[in-house]
């Protein structure tokens, strides 16, 4: 079949298309290159972050990450495995929302020995435990976290992750490792007193079964929290004065203490009100806090020269 001759286009025709074709190359390209919208508002969860927006997040937080640290064990007959996970990160995102932080995803290597005897309890070596956790701070501090908040939701975590704090002085480091530790003020804690029903609590108890019922309360099965008991059974009664590593399932060998029936909303929505608003206080003093990266700086400084360190004099 015989092909139909187009006539050239005029210069000047060709000259715009030119121009047009230019022009939108170049701007598929600045596309590519140029940063987000300044106006753009920022995920404050660390897995939505796309790379450009990372690097943002970063400085729009002034360095600092929270590391919300749960664990997966049996909480009581009612809640589910993750629970000190779900509602850890739940205190973080609320906080890292009024005071700009990245929230790390949900961190779940801890410690839960006594726990194992439980299904669905994931108990790692306790040299993994201290080693994952160090790795974890030092690449969060590679990518620009200098101020590195760890909020824990886990009991048997306490003991754990104030030797991991103490441990960041083992050598040296360019960020400070910060373990929230919230003080409720009188009026908070009266409220929170005034809503509180039961006087035995510790895991899947009042308290943990209310925060969930507050936010994911499809999770909870109330109906079965008096299915076991929740009660101290006291099997260590006549040993004085000492501390084993198996006090727990001495006491709570259903791995729940309390009554997760006594649970309501009400209390959970003001449990996490006050956790996460200690939490806003924490993240304000930690982005204007200079002197602990200055302190941990002169700290290594002294302790490599020992000989050489003068006695502090208090102006």
């Amino acid at each position: 079949m015989a092909r139909r001759r187009v006539a050239p286009a005029p210069p000047a025709i060709v000259l715009v298309l030119s121009l047009a074709l230019v022009l939108a190359v170049a701007a598929v390209s600045a596309g590519q290159k140029a940063a987000p919208n300044a106006g753009e508002k920022l995920s404050v969860r660390y897995e939505e972050l796309t790379a450009p927006d990372f690097a943002r997040a970063v400085a729009a937080s002034g360095g600092t990450c929270i590391v919300p640290l749960g664990i997966l064990e049996k909480h009581g007959p009612h809640l589910p495995l993750g629970t000190d996970l779900i509602d850890c990160r739940e205190v973080s995102l609320r906080a890292a929302a009024a005071e700009y932080a990245v929230v790390f995803p949900p961190y779940f290597v801890g410690q839960i020995f006594e726990a194992k005897h439980q299904p669905g309890t994931i108990a790692y070596g306790s040299r993994m435990m201290l080693d994952f956790l160090q790795q974890t701070c030092d690449e969060l501090a590679r990518n620009g976290f200098k101020k590195i908040v760890l909020v824990n939701g886990h009991g048997g975590n306490d003991a754990f992750l104030h030797y991991f704090c103490q441990a960041q002085l083992e050598s040296r480091r360019d960020y400070v490792v910060y373990l929230f530790a919230p003080e409720y003020d009188e009026a908070t804690e009266a409220r929170l007193a005034k809503l509180r029903k039961t006087s035995l609590d510790g895991h899947a108890g009042e308290e943990e079964t209310s925060v969930m019922l507050a936010h994911r309360p499809e999770l909870v099965r109330q109906d079965r929290a008096r299915d076991e008991s929740g009660a101290d059974q006291k099997r260590q009664a006549g040993l004085k004065n000492a501390y084993t590593g198996i006090w727990w399932y001495a006491g709570q060998p259903n791995h729940y203490r309390g009554d997760g029936a006594a649970g309501n909303a009400e209390f959970g929505r003001a449990l996490l009100e006050a956790e996460a608003g200690a939490l806003v206080e924490t993240l304000r003093s930690v982005k204007a806090d200079e002197a602990t990266a200055a302190l941990q700086k002169k700290f290594f400084d002294d302790a490599a020269k020992p000989l050489e360190t003068k006695p502090f004099v208090k102006k």
